[in-house]
Parts: C-alpha cells; structure tokens; sequence
C-alpha cells in the first residue's frame, strides 16, 4: 500500500491467507494475489467514519456518520494546573527537591455535540446488512453517552455521562441546535438552562420551518425523563433516512 489504510475484516482474512501461502511456498507473490482490497465488506468503522484511498479509489467508503466539534454553551476560563515530579532514585547527596517542574492548562465545561447518521448509506456500506447496520447505531449512541475521552484521566477523572440527549429520525434535511449557545449560558443552573435554551431553540425552528423529523426522543437525567435502553431502540428501529 501507498498509504496508511484501514483494513476491514475480510481484507485481514486475505492478508494472513497471503501470508500463511508466502510461508510455505517460499515465493514471491503474484501481482494478482496482492490485491487484497474489497469494495464490499462488513467493516462497522469503516462504514461509520470512511476511508479515502486516493491512489484506489474504487475501495474508498464514503462515510455515514458526521460528527461536530464538541462545544461549551458558557465562557470557560481556562486554569493552570501547576505540578512537580519527583526523582525517586535521588539520594540528596548533590541536589535538592524536585526532578521537574511543569504546568498544564485545563477547563471544565458543559459541552454540545451534534451527529448524524445517514442510515441508508450505513446500511449500503455494510453491504445491505441492515441487522449488523441496527446493531451499530445502538453500539455509537451507547458511547456517545457514556464513554468519556482517555486522555488525562488519572488526572482529572472526567467521567461524565451525557445529561440530556435529542433523538430525531426522518428523510428530512438535518439540522443541528448549535445556534442556542451563540449567546452563552452565564446562570447559575447552567445544565438546565442549556436545556431550555437548546427546547427554545427548537421550537422556533420548527415554528419557521415546520416539523425538522419524523420524530424525536428525549432523554433528560436532569429531570429523570426518559430511558437511554429507550433511546437505543427509538434510533434502532429506522425506516430509512437519517438519524
């Protein structure tokens, strides 16, 4: 390969088939035997987020889900997190006190994040499979809302799950709430002000534009509404179009 490349399932299989063949015959491999690329797998990933392949093209996935940029709905200030490393091994016969002395700058925030699945293609990319298709779609959400980034967590222990989530499915032209935090949360109950405000604004979307989905679920920890197993099997159970 000419580039870095994820390889899905069946093309793994090819490759230590290849592999496997190499080692017995103890000879060089045909140009046909090294094609091992397919433009009909049943890799998740690659279905979900895509692959490019400029130099092949015809194996490249577009992909089915798009997600934004998390976003604070409030100022944040950003802190100096001020620490020191210690050298265990110093015996204190020439030096003193610490081995090393850093800084690192951190923030807390309430964060919106918008994404979007295009269900046909995702099924299209997983070669019509659309119980594999279903299964993915439950597997993303579930993650969304609960699994935290790894970085820096013996530091800082972020572990949030998500507060408030806004299911939608529908043929319709998607459309995220990002416009409900160009004027920043600055209250005192910032999560349940973020929550009216994102309603606010999506009512009057709908007041201008009429119904954005075919329908919605919601899901709101904060005013114990709703079940996450619910919103699993609302965005499961698609007809087609988006989610």
């Amino acid at each position: 390969m000419e580039q870095l490349v994820h390889f899905s399932p069946e093309e793994i299989a090819g490759i230590d088939l290849l592999v496997t063949e190499l080692a017995l015959n103890q000879q060089d491999p045909s140009n046909e035997s090294l094609k091992l690329l397919r433009e009909k797998h049943k890799a998740v990933d690659i279905a979900m987020f895509g692959r490019m392949l400029a130099s092949n093209p015809v194996y490249s996935t577009e992909a089915a889900v798009q997600v934004s940029h998390a976003i604070t709905v409030h100022s944040v200030a950003v802190e100096d997190d001020y620490f020191t490393a210690v050298d265990d091994l110093n015996r204190k016969q020439e030096a003193m006190g610490s081995a090393h002395i850093g800084e690192a700058e951190f923030a807390s925030g309430l964060f919106y994040t918008y994404i979007c699945v295009n269900c046909d293609l995702l099924e299209n990319n997983l070669n019509g499979d659309k119980k594999l298709a279903k299964k993915a779609l439950n597997a993303l959400v579930e993650c969304v809302a609960k699994v935290s980034p790894t970085g820096k967590q013996n530091s800082y222990a972020s572990r949030a799950y998500a507060s408030y989530i806004l299911a939608e499915k529908g043929t319709q032209q998607p459309r995220s709430l990002s416009v409900s935090f160009l004027k920043a949360i600055n209250g005192k109950d910032l999560l349940g002000e973020a929550i009216t405000a994102l309603k606010d604004t999506n009512k009057k979307m709908e007041t201008v534009y009429g119904p954005c989905s075919d329908e919605h679920y919601e899901m709101d920890a904060y005013n114990s509404v709703g079940k996450l197993s619910e919103v699993l099997a609302f965005v499961a159970n698609y007809e087609g179009g988006s989610v």
